[in-house]
């Protein structure tokens, strides 16, 4: 307890759980969307061309001589991962490239991006494995606020605009036909997703932001069946993790996001285990006992 104590009241883990907490929220949230629309590796792609925008806000402030030279790597992320995350919707809604190798180009452009201009910033490729992986020594004040603003948006609109977001993610024809603006909601979750990738970079990293918005939803999915109650266990799996697996940092050397998707990882392994026998369970109930019946469960 005395060590919980002492962890409690240090800043540096203040502002890296509460960014945990953060990011546990959102993360689910929009990776809810994500896989109704079976996009799950949406996140990978944003998370590779943002890496692009990093060494951008690098190289302007270096050039720039802001100090430390790397306060504008968030900004630079977001910008970055937004105008991608547009680039493969245009691309998606037109049709002239598969989805797949859209987010193909993005995978290798964005890492193949980064590593060249933030060597030409000055810096070394070591220098982007904060972003990569996450690391709480990272979380300053100033990108505590700029995450809670940005986890304010993408919360506001996907829930918000929850009833829209579903139909378009779940059939966009009948969206079309009900009269919705495809379009424009198309690009909104694009731009959640962009948003939620920059959320998530300083505590997971943006190698592994992807797992942490599609695993809780993939264990909610395996014990729920409305798309309300996937997303509300989801969320609650995405903070648990989040919380735990950055504490688990303060006493063991490993990196946040690592330990973190491991975690998610090993809830859906432990509930896909279960869910046969537990599935089983309940199919042996009788939903109306009160009512006589001919049937003969054997077995």
């Amino acid at each position: 307890m005395d060590q919980i104590l002492d962890m409690l009241s240090t800043p540096l883990m203040q502002r890296g759980l509460l960014a945990a907490l953060l990011v546990g929220i959102v993360a689910p949230v929009m990776g809810t969307f994500l896989v109704q629309r079976r996009l799950s590796l949406l996140g990978d792609g944003i998370g590779h061309v943002a890496l692009t925008g990093v060494a951008l806000g690098w190289l302007v402030g270096a050039a720039a001589g802001v100090t430390p030279v790397d306060a504008l790597a968030v900004p630079g992320a977001v910008i970055a991962a937004v105008v991608g995350a547009v680039g493969i919707e245009v691309v998606r809604e037109r049709g002239r490239t598969s989805a797949d190798v859209a987010l193909a180009l993005l995978f290798y452009g964005g890492i193949a991006g980064g590593v060249i201009i933030i060597q030409l910033a000055g810096g070394q490729s070591s220098n982007l494995m904060a972003y990569l992986f996450g690391s709480i020594s990272v979380v300053t004040t100033w990108d505590l606020v700029l995450t809670a603003v940005l986890a304010l948006v993408v919360l506001g609109l996907g829930v918000g605009l929850r009833p829209a977001l579903f139909t378009v993610s779940h059939d966009e024809e009948f969206a079309r036909a009900s009269g919705l603006p495809v379009r424009l909601l198309n690009v909104a979750i694009a731009v959640m997703a962009a948003l939620t990738v920059t959320v998530a970079m300083r505590v997971v990293g943006l190698l592994l932001v992807s797992a942490l918005m599609i695993v809780p939803v993939a264990v909610a999915q395996l014990l729920t069946r409305s798309f309300v109650t996937t997303m509300r266990l989801a969320i609650g799996i995405g903070v648990v993790a989040c919380v735990v697996g950055l504490s688990a940092t303060y006493w063991w050397d490993v990196s946040p996001g690592a330990m973190i998707v491991v975690l998610t990882i090993a809830a859906y392994a432990v509930v896909a285990t279960l869910h046969p026998v537990l599935r089983g369970r309940q199919g042996r109930r009788d939903p109306h006992p009160d009512l006589p019946t001919d049937v003969v469960l054997e077995g």
